[in-house]
């Protein structure tokens, strides 16, 4: 009776000892790249939020639009009122960005969540950024409502409102990062969602108030708020000569604050996600 060689035999058919081991016959797949999987999970949470998150994108852009009617009664332009404009536009941005993406974190934690994203193979700042970037997205329209009928109200120019194309991703990724960092690094749920409508109101008093009302230890704290520089760069397009060389200064403050927040952001996930 004729018999086959073990090297051409199927892996598993082979007889103990007479091939290569099993981990070498069937090698893991290679890690997934960190763009295709920034772009899936991008699509998965901008999916997951569409139906979720609409409703309180409403209730933030009609909380914005609220206060500038409110500030409308005691401020009637100027500075003032391209600070209030410029404020009331960017807490749509802290309002989802921050608030909102604190709490998400923050229940994945708790609930195990985390673990699902830990199975996967990719990247942990792909995570990240996709979730961020998401809930970042879903500011957009509320953001160019808000700043609109701000400056219908008033009567402020619309010409220079295409700098919200650099101010909405950038103080969106600043405040994405911080929100995202918050409901990671908190040791309970409800923490965390403390701590991001915290750092809404933040946003809110700091923001919305022109900064020279504000006493000096409290403008000192305006100036370590991410959004600061996005609020500052929308505010100063609203005047009728803009410093565009200031307002660069402000987006690039933004910028370094938003791929920093995110750094960290990473990190607090690696460090949730092992434990």
């Amino acid at each position: 009776m004729s018999t086959v060689p073990a090297e051409v035999l199927p892996t598993a058919a082979r007889p103990a000892g007479t091939g290569e081991t099993e981990d070498a016959a069937a090698p893991l797949a290679p890690a997934a790249r960190l763009l295709p999987s920034l772009a899936a999970v991008y699509r998965a949470q901008l999916s997951r939020a569409r139906v979720a998150r609409i409703p309180l994108l409403f209730v933030a852009t009609f909380q914005s639009v609220g206060i500038m009617v409110l500030m409308r009664g005691v401020v009637d332009g100027g500075s003032e009122a391209r600070a209030v404009v410029a404020g009331s536009s960017v807490l749509v941005v802290a309002f989802v960005a921050l608030n909102l993406l604190a709490q998400y974190f923050g229940q994945l934690r708790a609930t195990g969540g985390l673990d699902h994203y830990a199975t996967l193979p990719v990247p942990p700042a792909a995570v990240v950024l996709g979730a961020a970037g998401a809930y970042a997205s879903f500011t957009v329209p509320g953001t160019v409502v808000t700043a609109v009928t701000g400056s219908v109200l008033f009567g402020l120019p619309l010409g220079h409102l295409w700098i919200l194309g650099a101010v909405v991703p950038l103080a969106g990724a600043a405040l994405a990062g911080l929100g995202a960092a918050l409901g990671l690094l908190a040791p309970r749920q409800e923490l965390a969602t403390l701590l991001g409508q915290l750092g809404m109101s933040a946003a809110l008093l700091l923001g919305v108030l022109p900064a020279e009302r504000l006493p000096g230890p409290i403008g000192w704290a305006r100036d370590l708020l991410p959004s600061t520089y996005g609020v500052e760069a929308l505010a100063r397009t609203f005047a009728p000569h803009p410093d565009w060389v200031a307002v660069a200064r402000d987006l690039a403050v933004c910028g370094v604050v938003g791929v920093l927040s995110l750094a960290v952001a990473t990190w607090a996930y690696r460090r949730a996600a092992v434990r």
